[in-house]
């Protein structure tokens, strides 16, 4: 396929009367008929799939924007109310609203942004996400009564419950540890008192670390959002969804787990068949090439290491992505 030109523009909407900014990347000459929607993942993950918490700005949305651009797409890809520069600015705003319902009117307001720009159709309408945005764009899909997606791509999909993979990930870090596997009856104790609602009581025999985590759930200014989340687990409504899609999950994807997460969606697929899967072999969380062998991977390696300069898209899992979006655009 012959690439174009590509240009770039901001463009912004409201959700809760607060901004929301997005960029609209393009071909240079304007000439489209099929819009994709970029959905970041979980926390300060911001439109070019960048966060505070980690070094770089080498995201990969921006490289999947672009590439889907010369391409000869429309992209949109937004900045969440708690992401992005205006964050501070923004927090006594939204502080205590975030919901799962402010997550899909985010979504909402994206696409109709989109699809106003050429005056497309929801027939040229597709999603791409990353990580806790595959759940987003499956609510949306689910409750949406116009302007539905015609198909979705899912990267870094969860297939368990959010809680239960989060827990996988503690236990990885900490298994080793000496102690590491009795410290987490305290943290489940005090999860299991967030999940029915009550204040959680904090073990101090429990490292900074997971004291920080459990603070962070229970944050004012990340609830209700953070419970809804905690209890979610996608396969119970990833097989409602009718439309095509496309899971891709890299087998050096620390986050999740390529068998037992992707082994989840494929059992939960149900009627339909048109839902294909895409293991790459050497790609991360955030779809970019990891060369180390897994068993050499550590959590703090890869997440350093996401955003970096020289970090790259990985080529197999590209190649899943826009060989699918091609086959499904208008």
């Amino acid at each position: 396929m012959t690439e174009r030109g590509i240009q770039s523009r901001e463009v912004s909407w409201k959700v809760l009367d607060i901004p929301i900014g997005g960029t609209i990347t393009e071909p240079a000459d304007g000439e489209v008929s099929s819009a994709v929607i970029l959905v970041a993942g979980s926390g300060p993950t911001d439109r070019d799939w960048c966060s505070p918490l980690l070094p770089g700005t080498n995201g990969s949305a921006k490289l999947l924007a672009e590439s889907l651009a010369a391409r000869g797409f429309l992209t949109l890809r937004y900045d969440k109310l708690a992401s992005g520069p205006l964050v501070k600015k923004n927090l006594q705003r939204f502080s205590g609203k975030l919901s799962m319902q402010t997550h899909l009117d985010e979504l909402a307001g994206a696409v109709d942004v989109a699809l106003s720009e050429k005056n497309l159709n929801e027939d040229g309408l597709l999603a791409l996400t990353n990580s806790e945005g595959a759940i987003h764009a499956v609510n949306y899909q689910l409750q949406a009564k116009r302007n539905r997606f015609k198909g979705l791509v899912l990267t870094g999909a969860p297939g368990r419950a959010i809680g239960t993979v989060a827990r996988g990930q503690i236990f990885n870090q900490i298994r080793s540890l000496p102690g590491g596997e009795a410290l987490m009856k305290p943290y489940d104790d005090a999860i299991a008192e967030f999940l029915a609602g009550k204040p959680m009581v904090i073990d101090p025999s429990l490292s900074e670390g997971l004291k920080l985590v459990l603070r962070s759930l229970e944050n004012p200014n990340n609830l209700p959002f953070a419970r809804e989340l905690w209890n979610y687990s996608l396969p119970d409504y990833f097989a409602r969804v009718e439309e095509p899609m496309l899971v891709v999950i890299g087998k050096k994807d620390l986050q999740i787990d390529w068998r037992i997460d992707g082994g989840a969606l494929e059992g939960a697929i149900g009627r339909n068949a048109a839902v294909s899967f895409s293991y790459p072999d050497n790609a991360n969380h955030v779809l970019k090439h990891e060369e180390r062998p897994l068993d050499l991977l550590t959590a703090d390696y890869v997440s350093q290491h996401y955003n970096a300069a020289e970090a790259e898209l990985d080529g197999e899992a590209a190649s899943a992505i826009f060989g699918w979006l091609d086959r499904h655009r208008n």
